[in-house]
């Protein structure tokens, strides 16, 4: 095969410089000097060129994990341009847990640092007959993890309240699921929410209702409590004995005071 130069001379004249010294050129002059870090491959090394490339580059990080796409993204001006993209850090998201796909947008950018399994959460409507207790037993979590979860300070607090957030135990149950970008009011903080009956529309709907009504509530549990004289969560547990009705509510406390006062006679 011909050589494009004419000679060795010009050959020798047409390579780069590292490719002029011999093969053991370190070998002999190991002594007198060390070998050179020049070509040292190197995020910071701006002589690699196939790291400057958005390309080349999109294609290496697109790999990472999401904990190593955050540091990339600390980088450097260039590699911050391709690590902050939304589908790629959704792809990093969601690759762990074989989610079929994440809705909804965070408030924060930086809500997309975080996939642990802490961050999931199963959204669990309430019915009559549920307690804490019988929610942890059925989906196999501590009690402490639920009302931790929801801000919870006793279990009085599941009846101002249409649905509890249940921490997520077993992986498997995300695997090619869809999950919902959720700010919980009670939670007070960004969750993905795994709905496994349905989707997020009514509950939303709902829970945004109850936001307009929210100062309105506060009012009649407040006149509750001053009236049956008790706490918060117990002026809750007969409102929604009640389906809401305060007149309903004070006269079933009434009956049960009385019922209460008739047996510790007898």
């Amino acid at each position: 095969m011909g050589c494009c130069c004419k000679d060795e001379e010009d050959y020798e004249a047409a390579a780069p410089p590292e490719l002029r010294q011999p093969l053991n050129h370190h070998h002999h002059h190991r002594r007198e000097s060390p070998p050179s870090t020049d070509l040292v491959i190197s995020p910071m090394n701006s002589n690699f060129s196939a790291l400057l490339c958005k390309d080349t580059l999109r294609s290496i990080l697109e790999k990472l994990p999401l904990a190593d796409l955050a540091r990339a993204d600390c980088v450097c001006r260039l590699w911050h341009s391709v690590a902050a993209d939304r589908d790629m850090q959704i792809r990093a998201f969601i690759s762990p847990w074989k989610l079929r796909d994440v809705v909804g947008n965070p408030t924060s950018g930086s809500f997309w640092r975080d996939n642990s399994l802490s961050k999931f959460a199963i959204s669990h409507r309430l019915s009559r007959g549920d307690s804490v207790a019988s929610l942890a037993v059925k989906y196999s979590v501590q009690v402490m993890d639920i009302k931790r979860l929801n801000n919870m300070m006793s279990d009085h607090g599941i009846y101002s309240r249409e649905r509890l957030l249940i921490p997520v135990s077993k992986p498997e149950i995300l695997v090619n699921s869809i999950c919902y970008i959720e700010l919980d009011t009670h939670a007070k903080r960004e969750v993905v929410v795994l709905y496994l009956e349905g989707g997020p529309d009514g509950n939303l709907n709902s829970l945004l209702n109850r936001l307009t009504t929210e100062r309105a509530k506060r009012r009649v549990i407040d006149s509750l409590k001053r009236s049956m004289r008790t706490d918060d969560g117990t002026a809750l547990y007969y409102l929604s004995m009640t389906d809401g009705d305060p007149r309903a509510a004070l006269t079933q406390f009434s009956e049960d005071l009385n019922w209460e006062r008739h047996v510790g006679r007898l």
